[in-house]
């Protein structure tokens, strides 16, 4: 089975070789027919702490690294400043 990867952009950048992700999705309420958009944060691996508040990230399942972590980055774009 294939590991599961997710889009988002770095929201925190505090921690040693940690980043906190926001990975948005949108969908349509079943009953309203509106898109409504929600949001979650995942606390993903990053070994050279090279990735910085507003990157855009891909992270990918792992086994669990620690008590929250339980995603790597695996490629990221830096912010155009």
């Amino acid at each position: 089975m294939p590991k599961r990867t997710l889009q988002g952009v770095v929201v925190s950048n505090k921690q040693d070789k940690t980043v906190v992700v926001r990975v948005d999705r949108r969908f349509t309420h079943p009953i309203y027919k509106k898109t409504i958009r929600r949001s979650k944060n995942y606390h993903a691996h990053d070994e050279n702490n090279q990735f910085s508040i507003g990157d855009q990230v891909w992270i990918e399942e792992s086994k669990p690294i620690s008590k929250l972590k339980r995603w790597t980055v695996v490629q990221g774009e830096k912010k155009t400043a």
